[in-house]
């Protein structure tokens, strides 16, 4: 299965979580999409489920020498999530990695003000919360996403994705009370290549989806 663009994956995407909805298993949805590359998706799934759209900010933490590498991740307010196989197999330390870590906190606290624009991050009490990407690689970025808002005592939290590695989608699926994935393909090499177009999601489109997210409710 592949997309033309993000926006077509978060319409098809939207069909079963309507068919959820329509069954009484989203009860008081609330949309959280992982910027950048989830919001377009998220954006879909929201108009969809006639539900509010807001962003969950999250950061892959790289290794050093290959920042593309992802051997752990930071979401909302909570401690670093690392992946301790890759970090042993590379010879990483969570210590050494403070820098890092530190400069990921940074950028998710400044995206987190550009984003809302000074709105206050979205109660998630009483709410189902569905969050959002556009793909799974490794899976170590929505899984301090979940654990992030599972700290804040939603109702339920919902993983969905258009695409992800077989291997993702299996270590998520305890992280969360029903992970949504329209494909897990034994092929998978990299979330992109499931795109006809996977350009990148700049600041500026995530800012003006929110704002025209919010006029709409």
């Amino acid at each position: 299965m592949r997309f033309h663009d993000r926006r077509e994956a978060g319409r098809r995407l939207a069909e079963p979580l309507r068919e959820l909805l329509l069954a009484g298993e989203l009860e008081n949805p609330l949309v959280l999409a992982l910027p950048r590359g989830g919001v377009p998706v998220g954006d879909e799934i929201a108009r969809a489920l006639h539900a509010p759209l807001d962003v969950l900010v999250a950061r892959k933490i790289g290794a050093p020498f290959n920042p593309e590498l992802g051997v752990g991740a930071i979401a909302g307010g909570g401690p670093p999530l690392f992946d301790e196989r890759s970090l042993a197999a590379l010879g990483l330390t969570p210590e050494g990695l403070a820098p890092l870590v530190e400069r990921e906190r940074a950028e998710l606290r400044r995206r987190e003000e550009l984003y809302r624009a000074g709105r206050p991050a979205p109660d998630v009490r009483g709410r189902t919360a569905v969050v959002v990407d556009d793909g799974l690689a490794t899976g170590v970025t929505a899984r301090a996403a979940l654990r992030a808002v599972r700290a804040l005592g939603p109702d339920r939290a919902v993983l969905a994705v258009p695409v992800s590695s077989p291997q993702a989608a299996a270590a998520l699926e305890p992280e969360t009370d029903r992970l949504v994935c329209l494909s897990e393909p034994p092929s998978f090499q990299g979330v992109g290549q499931w795109y006809a177009d996977f350009a990148q999601v700049g600041d500026d489109e995530v800012v003006a989806t929110l704002r025209a997210a919010a006029g709409a409710r």
